[in-house]
C-alpha cells in the first residue's frame, strides 16, 4: 500500500512538472512610432568620432580603447563567460575518466597459516553520459552562451561609454584652455587701460577713481587665469585616469573653435535603437539567459536518466590466469518524490529572476528612448541658444566702442566703458562654454544613440 501511494505521489509530480515545461516569450516594448524633434542628417558611425577632425583626439580614443581599466576589465569578463560557456557544453558529451588501483600487502594465508606477499594493479576506463531527456542541460548551455553574449554587448556599452567620455573630456580641456587664452588676452586689454588711466591721471586729464577702478577690473581679470589653470590640471588628470595613464599634462590638437560641429545624427525611427544600443541588446539577452535558466530549473523536477560504462584489467600476483579483464554496463533512473518543496521553490525563485531580467530591460529600453529624445530637443535649443548669445557679443562690442569713445570725449564716465568690458568679457566666456555643450551634446547623443558600439562587436577576442 505504501509503495503504490508513493508511487502516485511520484507520478503526479511528474505529471505537474511536465505542464511547467513551456518556452517563455521573447519581451515586447512598444516604441514610439516617431521622435518628437527633428533629427539631421549626418549618419551614426562606428569611429563617430573622426569626424570632429581631430586627431589627437582620435589617437587619445584609440588609445583609451586599448588602455582603459573598464574596457579591459569587461573583455576578462567577457573572457570568463566564454571559458564558462565552453565549460557547460562540455557537459552534454559524455565524459572519460581513467581510475587506477595499485596495491602490495602482506597477509595469512588461511589455508597453510603462513604468510605471503601479494601485488594487485586494477587499471579502469569509466565512462558516463545523461541522456537530457526534458532539455535541462541544452538549457543550461544555452543560458550560460547567452550571458557570454550579454557580457559582451556589456563591454560594447562600456566601449561606448568610455568612448565618449574620453570625447567630453577633450571637449572639456579645449574650452579650459580657450577661456584662459580669453583671460590672458582680456588682461592684456585691461593692462593697457590701466596704463592709459594712469598717464591720463598723471597729466592731468582724468582722477584717481577712474585708476582704482582699471586696477580693480585687473585684479578681476588676473584671479579668473589661476582658477582655470587648476581647473585644467584637474581635467587633464581625469583624461590621464581615462587613459589608464600616469598623472601629467595631455597633448591638444585643434583648439575648441577649430573643432568641427557635425550636426544632428539622423536618429533614424525609435525601433532602430533597440538594434543598435548595447545596453539594450545586454539586457535582452539577459531576459534570454533567465528563460533558459527558468526551464532547467523546472525540467529539474523531472527524472533523470544516468548511463554509465566501465572496462578494465585486474593484474595479481596470487591469483591464476591475470591479467583479466572485467567490465559493467548499467543505467540509472533518478526521480525526486520528496525534498520538502525545494526543487519548486528554486523554480520560483528562477521566475522571479526572469521577471526582474524582463523589468530591467523594459527600463533600460524606456531610459534610451527618453535619453534620445532629451538629447535630440537639447541639441536644437543649444544651437538657439548659441545664436542669440552670438548676437548678444556683437551688440556688446558695438556698445564697449561706443562707451570708449563717449569716455574719451568726456560725454561719459569710464564706469559705462567698465560695465561694457565686463558683459562682453562674459559673453565671450558664455560662448565658448556653449560651444563645449554643443560639442559634448554631440557626443552624448552618439553615445545614446548606439553609435560606435558595432566595432566593438566585431572583434571576436576580449
Amino acid at each position: 500500500m505504501k509503495a503504490a501511494a508513493c508511487v502516485l505521489f511520484a507520478t503526479l509530480g511528474f505529471l505537474q512538472a511536465c505542464t511547467l515545461l513551456h518556452k517563455a516569450e521573447k519581451p515586447a516594448v512598444v516604441a514610439p512610432e516617431r521622435w518628437l524633434a527633428a533629427s539631421g542628417s549626418a549618419r551614426v558611425e562606428r569611429e563617430w568620432w573622426v569626424g570632429f577632425g581631430d586627431p589627437v583626439l582620435t589617437r587619445l580614443i584609440d588609445e583609451a580603447l586599448v588602455r582603459n581599466l573598464d574596457v579591459r576589465q569587461s573583455a576578462a569578463r567577457v573572457a570568463e563567460a566564454r571559458a564558462l560557456s565552453d565549460a557547460q557544453s562540455a557537459s552534454a558529451l559524455p565524459s572519460l575518466d581513467f581510475a587506477g588501483v595499485a596495491q602490495r600487502s602482506r597477509s595469512v594465508h588461511p589455508v597453510t597459516g603462513r604468510p605471503y606477499l601479494s601485488n594487485v594493479a586494477q587499471p579502469q576506463i569509466v565512462a558516463a553520459y545523461e541522456i537530457d531527456v526534458w532539455g535541462r542541460i541544452d538549457a543550461l548551455i544555452v543560458a550560460a552562451r547567452t550571458d557570454a553574449e550579454s557580457l559582451t554587448a556589456a563591454r560594447d556599452a562600456v566601449t561606448l561609454s568610455v568612448s565618449a567620455g574620453v570625447a567630453s573630456s577633450y571637449f572639456n580641456l579645449l574650452n579650459i584652455d580657450a577661456q584662459l587664452e580669453l583671460a590672458h588676452r582680456t588682461l592684456q586689454s585691461r593692462e593697457r587701460s590701466l596704463a592709459l588711466m594712469r598717464s591720463r591721471e598723471a597729466g592731468g586729464y582724468g582722477g584717481s577713481l577712474e585708476s582704482a577702478q582699471a586696477e580693480a577690473e585687473l585684479r578681476a581679470t588676473a584671479q579668473v587665469i589661476p582658477q582655470l589653470e587648476r581647473a585644467a590640471q584637474r581635467q587633464e588628470q581625469a583624461l590621464s585616469i581615462l587613459l589608464a595613464r600616469n598623472p601629467g599634462a595631455v597633448e591638444r590638437g585643434k583648439t575648441l573653435q577649430g573643432i568641427t560641429v557635425r550636426g544632428l545624427p539622423d536618429a533614424g525611427v525609435p525601433s532602430e535603437l533597440l538594434r543598435r544600443r548595447p545596453d539594450v541588446a545586454s539586457a535582452e539577452l539577459q531576459v534570454a539567459s533567465a528563460d533558459a535558466r527558468l526551464r532547467a530549473a523546472r525540467a529539474q523536477m523531472l527524472p533523470s536518466v544516468q548511463l554509465s560504462a566501465s572496462i578494465g584489467l585486474v593484474y595479481s600476483s596470487v591469483l591464476i590466469g591475470d591479467p583479466f579483464s572485467i567490465w559493467s554496463l548499467g543505467g540509472s533512473i533518478l526521480a525526486p518524490i520528496f525534498n520538502g518543496g525545494r526543487l519548486r521553490a528554486l523554480a520560483r525563485a528562477s521566475t522571479s529572476r526572469r521577471d526582474q531580467a524582463l523589468i530591467e530591460y523594459e527600463r533600460t529600453v524606456l531610459t534610451s528612448f527618453g535619453e534620445v529624445e532629451t538629447l535630440l530637443t537639447a541639441h536644437e535649443k543649444l544651437r538657439q541658444e548659441m545664436a542669440q548669445a552670438e548676437l548678444q557679443r556683437r551688440a556688446l562690442e558695438d556698445a564697449l566702442r561706443i562707451a570708449r569713445n563717449r569716455y574719451r570725449e568726456g560725454y561719459s564716465s569710464y564706469l559705462d566703458e567698465l560695465l561694457a568690458q565686463r558683459n562682453l568679457f562674459a559673453v565671450e566666456q558664455t560662448l565658448l562654454q556653449l560651444q563645449a555643450e554643443l560639442l559634448s551634446d554631440e557626443v552624448n547623443l552618439y553615445r545614446a544613440l548606439g553609435g560606435g558600439w558595432e566595432q566593438a562587436s566585431a572583434h571576436d577576442g576580449p
